[in-house]
């Protein structure tokens, strides 16, 4: 499978800011034009209230700081933030993008069509990075799952545009994943468990992280390691 881009995009299954995931984010930075200079959105919580953002900010920019990294956050929290002049700055100046988990729905309908997710794009195909986790994650997908509906799809951002995520994959039951992965049946479906990354680098794809992703391809089901390459290839008409 192809990717649109230049970049490299990090699909995180869960963990976003905690030590488990340093591995993964020092293997993102590594991947950064160097100096890096991360940019942290909370968007996706907005609908948990403005304690929840703002501490997903917070973590966001003492993880990255740990970790040697030039960080700032972005409080991207509405559509009309999203073609805000100073915030779509804010985001040209970065060249690694982190979306944090949150509501999957609120997320896609506040970037898609606006100047903040036409930046962003930019950035991805000059060669910086987008990672996104939970629901960061579901949204750069070609479809994401319409919670609490998991039997139907909704178009989403389409950066990986053949794959559809289910995250937090080692924390749900086997019935969420067969449900799922029918209603997605014209897609790849990646599994991408917590603390794990599934990465996508000019058409390449590997997983890191402490767990593993699984990949539901047509009728297939194959299971990907830290550190194995994953053949991806998009499903026939």
């Amino acid at each position: 499978m192809q990717q649109a881009s230049l970049g490299t995009l990090a699909l995180v299954g869960a963990g976003e800011y905690l030590p488990k995931v340093e591995g993964v984010d020092r293997f993102l930075l590594a991947q950064t034009p160097s100096p890096a200079h991360v940019v942290v959105l909370p968007t996706a919580a907005v609908p948990d209230g403005p304690t929840v953002t703002e501490r997903w900010a917070r973590m966001g920019v003492e993880h990255f700081s740990k970790l040697g990294a030039q960080v700032e956050p972005v409080m991207l929290l509405t559509r009309t933030d999203a073609d805000d002049e100073q915030i779509v700055k804010k985001l040209a100046s970065a060249n690694f993008v982190y979306f944090s988990g949150g509501k999957p729905r609120y997320l896609l309908e506040t970037l898609e069509g606006t100047r903040a997710w036409e930046i962003i794009k930019q950035i991805f195909q000059h060669g910086g990075v987008v990672a996104g986790c939970s629901a960061g994650a579901m949204v750069m997908g070609g479809a994401l799952f319409d919670f609490p509906q998991v039997w139907r799809t909704r178009p989403a951002l389409g950066l990986a545009p053949d794959i559809v995520v289910i995250p937090h994959f080692d924390e749900l039951p086997a019935i969420f994943a067969d449900n799922a992965t029918r209603a997605a049946a014209k897609h790849i479906v990646a599994g991408i468990d917590g603390g794990t990354a599934l990465i996508g680098r000019q058409g390449n794809w590997l997983v890191q992280g402490v767990g593993g992703v699984t990949i539901f391809h047509g009728k297939n089901k194959m299971r990907y390691a830290a550190g194995e390459a994953v053949p991806l290839a998009p499903l026939p008409d």
